[in-house]
Protein backbone atom coordinates (compact mmCIF):
# COMPACT_ATOMS: atom_id res chain seq x y z
CA UNK A 1 0.00 0.00 0.00
CA UNK A 2 1.39 3.39 -0.93
CA UNK A 3 1.28 6.34 1.41
CA UNK A 4 -0.65 9.35 0.07
CA UNK A 5 1.53 12.36 -0.67
CA UNK A 6 1.83 14.92 2.09
CA UNK A 7 0.63 18.48 1.62
CA UNK A 8 4.23 19.63 1.36
CA UNK A 9 4.74 17.38 -1.71
CA UNK A 10 2.59 19.75 -3.78
CA UNK A 11 4.05 23.00 -2.53
CA UNK A 12 7.23 24.17 -4.19
CA UNK A 13 9.16 26.95 -2.47
CA UNK A 14 7.71 29.42 -5.02
CA UNK A 15 4.12 28.34 -4.35
CA UNK A 16 4.66 28.24 -0.59
CA UNK A 17 6.10 31.79 -0.64
CA UNK A 18 3.09 32.99 -2.66
CA UNK A 19 0.54 31.31 -0.37
CA UNK A 20 2.24 32.71 2.73
CA UNK A 21 1.28 36.21 1.57
CA UNK A 22 -1.95 37.60 3.10
CA UNK A 23 -4.06 37.35 -0.06
CA UNK A 24 -7.74 36.41 0.16
CA UNK A 25 -8.80 33.12 -1.41
CA UNK A 26 -11.87 32.27 -3.42
CA UNK A 27 -13.31 29.04 -2.05
CA UNK A 28 -15.29 26.81 -4.40
CA UNK A 29 -17.53 24.01 -3.15
CA UNK A 30 -20.34 21.90 -4.58
CA UNK A 31 -23.90 22.37 -3.29
CA UNK A 32 -26.20 19.40 -2.61
CA UNK A 33 -27.95 19.95 -5.96
CA UNK A 34 -24.58 19.80 -7.78
CA UNK A 35 -24.34 23.52 -8.44
CA UNK A 36 -21.09 25.35 -7.71
CA UNK A 37 -20.82 27.74 -4.77
CA UNK A 38 -18.07 30.31 -4.23
CA UNK A 39 -17.08 32.51 -1.32
CA UNK A 40 -14.12 34.68 -0.40
CA UNK A 41 -12.20 33.90 2.76
CA UNK A 42 -9.02 34.47 4.69
CA UNK A 43 -6.69 31.47 5.00
CA UNK A 44 -3.36 30.54 6.55
CA UNK A 45 -0.78 28.12 5.20
CA UNK A 46 0.35 25.93 8.09
CA UNK A 47 3.97 24.74 8.50
CA UNK A 48 2.97 21.18 7.50
CA UNK A 49 1.46 22.43 4.21
CA UNK A 50 -2.17 22.18 5.28
CA UNK A 51 -4.39 25.23 4.87
CA UNK A 52 -6.59 26.65 7.62
CA UNK A 53 -9.82 28.44 6.69
CA UNK A 54 -12.50 29.82 9.00
CA UNK A 55 -16.13 30.90 8.67
CA UNK A 56 -19.12 31.94 10.64
CA UNK A 57 -21.42 29.01 11.18
CA UNK A 58 -23.77 28.08 9.73
CA UNK A 59 -23.08 29.22 6.22
CA UNK A 60 -23.47 27.54 2.86
CA UNK A 61 -19.85 26.76 1.97
CA UNK A 62 -18.91 25.22 5.35
CA UNK A 63 -21.92 22.92 5.07
CA UNK A 64 -20.69 21.87 1.63
CA UNK A 65 -17.17 21.19 2.93
CA UNK A 66 -18.52 19.05 5.78
CA UNK A 67 -20.75 17.11 3.38
CA UNK A 68 -18.24 16.48 0.56
CA UNK A 69 -14.87 16.76 2.30
CA UNK A 70 -13.55 18.65 -0.73
CA UNK A 71 -12.85 22.26 -1.61
CA UNK A 72 -10.93 24.21 -4.22
CA UNK A 73 -9.13 27.49 -3.59
CA UNK A 74 -8.01 30.15 -6.05
CA UNK A 75 -5.53 32.73 -4.77
CA UNK A 76 -4.96 35.67 -7.14
CA UNK A 77 -2.03 38.07 -6.83
CA UNK A 78 -3.56 41.52 -6.15
CA UNK A 79 -0.58 43.14 -7.89
CA UNK A 80 -0.87 41.06 -11.08
CA UNK A 81 -4.13 39.29 -11.84
CA UNK A 82 -2.32 37.05 -14.34
CA UNK A 83 -0.46 35.40 -11.43
CA UNK A 84 -2.47 32.95 -9.35
CA UNK A 85 -2.46 29.56 -7.67
CA UNK A 86 -5.25 26.97 -7.68
CA UNK A 87 -5.36 24.36 -4.93
CA UNK A 88 -7.71 21.37 -4.77
CA UNK A 89 -7.98 20.14 -1.18
CA UNK A 90 -9.37 17.33 0.90
CA UNK A 91 -10.75 18.00 4.36
CA UNK A 92 -8.36 16.87 7.11
CA UNK A 93 -10.08 18.19 10.23
CA UNK A 94 -13.10 20.18 11.35
CA UNK A 95 -12.48 22.54 14.25
CA UNK A 96 -15.93 22.97 15.71
CA UNK A 97 -14.64 23.91 19.15
CA UNK A 98 -16.09 27.44 19.06
CA UNK A 99 -13.39 28.99 21.28
CA UNK A 100 -10.58 27.56 19.18
CA UNK A 101 -12.32 28.63 15.96
CA UNK A 102 -12.72 32.14 17.43
CA UNK A 103 -9.00 32.18 18.22
CA UNK A 104 -8.37 31.13 14.60
CA UNK A 105 -10.37 34.04 13.15
CA UNK A 106 -8.64 36.53 15.45
CA UNK A 107 -5.26 35.14 14.35
CA UNK A 108 -6.37 35.47 10.72
CA UNK A 109 -7.43 39.07 11.37
CA UNK A 110 -3.91 39.78 12.65
CA UNK A 111 -2.51 38.18 9.47
CA UNK A 112 -4.68 40.24 7.14
CA UNK A 113 -4.93 43.55 9.00
CA UNK A 114 -1.77 45.50 9.80
CA UNK A 115 -1.92 46.21 13.52
CA UNK A 116 -4.55 43.51 13.99
CA UNK A 117 -8.32 43.83 14.24
CA UNK A 118 -9.96 46.75 15.95
CA UNK A 119 -11.22 46.10 19.48
CA UNK A 120 -14.77 46.14 18.08
CA UNK A 121 -13.94 43.63 15.35
CA UNK A 122 -12.21 41.30 17.79
CA UNK A 123 -15.17 41.51 20.18
CA UNK A 124 -17.51 40.68 17.29
CA UNK A 125 -15.36 37.69 16.23
CA UNK A 126 -15.30 36.42 19.82
CA UNK A 127 -19.11 36.59 20.03
CA UNK A 128 -19.80 34.67 16.81
CA UNK A 129 -20.37 30.99 16.28
CA UNK A 130 -17.27 30.06 14.23
CA UNK A 131 -15.85 26.96 12.55
CA UNK A 132 -12.40 26.24 11.14
CA UNK A 133 -11.24 23.63 8.66
CA UNK A 134 -7.81 22.17 7.98
CA UNK A 135 -7.40 21.30 4.32
CA UNK A 136 -4.78 19.10 2.66
CA UNK A 137 -3.71 20.10 -0.86
CA UNK A 138 -4.05 17.19 -3.27
CA UNK A 139 -3.51 19.08 -6.54
CA UNK A 140 -1.85 22.43 -7.12
CA UNK A 141 -1.47 24.40 -10.31
CA UNK A 142 0.07 27.80 -10.64
CA UNK A 143 0.39 30.65 -13.06
CA UNK A 144 3.10 32.57 -11.24
CA UNK A 145 5.59 33.16 -14.01
CA UNK A 146 5.05 35.71 -16.75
Amino acid sequence: MTTPPTSATFLSDRIRAFLERPIVATIATVSPDGSPHQAVAWYRLEPDGTILVNSRAPRHWPDNVRRTGRVSLAVIDPDNDQHWVGVACDLVAVVDDVERARDDIVALAHRYRPGGPTAEAEAAFRSQERISFLLRPVRVHDHLEA
